[in-house]
């Protein structure tokens, strides 16, 4: 996350809390992703343990309204 951050210039919040704050009511009624996840904007772009750097930056460079990288 950090590398994409400064590779895209935009700024990159961790928030890590305990697994019971993350099972809580109040979390779950916020409608937020249980963790692992990783958020650009209101979006999700990824969820569990398979987050990928090249489906991370598809999304990122979508919500920039950059072009897709060529493969």
């Amino acid at each position: 996350m950090p590398r994409l951050g400064q590779k895209y210039a935009i700024d990159v919040e961790v928030i890590a809390k305990s697994r019971e704050a993350y099972q809580a009511e109040a979390y779950v009624a916020s409608g937020l992703p249980a963790a692992p996840a990783v958020m650009v904007g209101s979006e999700i772009a990824a969820q569990g343990p398979s987050i990928s750097d090249g489906g991370l930056e598809a999304v990122i460079r979508r919500h920039l309204e950059l072009p897709p990288l060529e493969s």
